[in-house]
């Protein structure tokens, strides 16, 4: 289905999409998985968990990462009334999550949760070890206060923490820029791989997190401070070292980082781009990003009138959802579903 040209023909395609019935897999659209392996990573659309550490979420993040998501997200606290890298939703001072650093599979559900995002890292290093060839997994790193470089927890620090624990399975930004000059270069020659050529690799993106963005004290939120990364290690030669992109964090019409980033030199590094569904869709001319190959996270999923549960949908509310956002424009759809893994490992044609 070829992508709306208009903001209101998206919102019209979509609510078509939504009252249509939704048809079973067929045999047919099981032959068509390979073809979707094989074309560009950014061709595909899957499903993602928000805040899929939590342990009401998952007893354990292996047990998220066995779901299928092809999303799966962190939130990390970086401030000085705790210490280190801490992975929790709404307490700054210490670690909630199901994450348990283990050393081995054999430890993914063994010990005591509630580590550092080291230990999540470890996760999902014995995770990957266990699962060679596993499909590609973006992992969405939503960093609640922000960098905190002074206390040791900037953009180096934090390449060096992840490129530690999972070495070459991170495809990065210095994998994807190949001959190019930028990242934006890249993509729009069609540079992302196959999703078969990412078969066991994660990738890692990186957003302005809700109290850094409500800090008024704040001027240099977590996009602009990685994006500056990005290009200095580029000048440097040093990109291979680092891990993770940066977002472009709220949905909005036009190209959003000719108004958010006043120095025209951080523009290129963007390539991700990350809000809410429902403003995407009622508002915004999305086949723009697919046009250019660009990464589009849409967040908040059942939410898009008509709305349906955050956490509990029936399997085929889920997967209309899914179809439309898709062919809307989105690279991930993300919700709550984490009780659906029949949905939550869905892989459809974007657009």
């Amino acid at each position: 289905m070829r992508l709306v040209r208009r903001a209101a023909g998206t919102a019209t395609l979509l609510a078509a999409l939504l009252a249509t019935p939704l048809a079973l897999p067929s045999a047919t659209q099981a032959a068509e998985a390979g073809d979707r392996d094989r074309a560009a990573y950014s061709a595909a659309t899957t499903v993602g968990v928000h805040n899929a550490y939590l342990q009401d979420t998952f007893p354990y993040f292996a047990d998220a990462l066995d779901s299928g998501a092809g999303m799966l997200e962190l939130d990390v606290w970086t401030n000085a009334f705790g210490s280190g890298w801490r992975v929790s939703h709404d307490n700054p001072f210490g670690n909630a999550n199901n994450c348990v650093g283990a050393a081995s599979a054999d430890g993914l559900r063994t010990g005591a949760r509630n580590r550092s995002l080291a230990g999540c890292l470890a996760d999902l290093r014995a995770w990957h070890d266990a699962h060679p060839g596993h499909r590609p997994v973006l992992i969405k790193v939503e960093l609640k206060d922000g960098f905190a470089d002074n206390l040791g927890r900037g953009p180096d620090e934090f390449d060096r923490l992840v490129r530690g624990a999972l070495g070459e399975a991170v495809f990065g930004p210095g994998d994807l820029i190949g001959g190019h000059a930028t990242l934006d270069e890249a993509v729009l020659a069609g540079g992302w791989p196959s999703r078969q050529e990412l078969a066991g690799r994660f990738l890692i993106h990186l957003i302005p997190g809700t109290v850094e963005e409500a800090n008024p004290f704040d001027g240099l939120w977590t996009d602009v401070e990685y994006a500056r990364h990005l290009r200095d290690s580029a000048q440097a030669g040093t990109l291979a070292e680092t891990a993770a992109f940066p977002a472009v964090h709220g949905a909005q019409a036009g190209d959003p980082r000719a108004s958010r980033y006043q120095d025209a030199s951080l523009r290129p590094w963007f390539v991700v781009f990350d809000g809410d569904a429902t403003a995407y869709v009622q508002g915004v001319d999305t086949s723009w990003y697919a046009d250019r190959h660009y990464l589009l996270v849409m967040t908040d999923a059942h939410g898009v009138p008509p709305a349906i549960s955050a956490t509990s949908p029936t399997e085929a509310e889920a997967l209309v959802r899914v179809n439309a956002l898709a062919a809307a424009g989105a690279s991930v759809v993300s919700s709550d579903w984490h009780a659906l893994p029949s949905v939550l490992s869905t892989v459809v044609p974007r657009g």
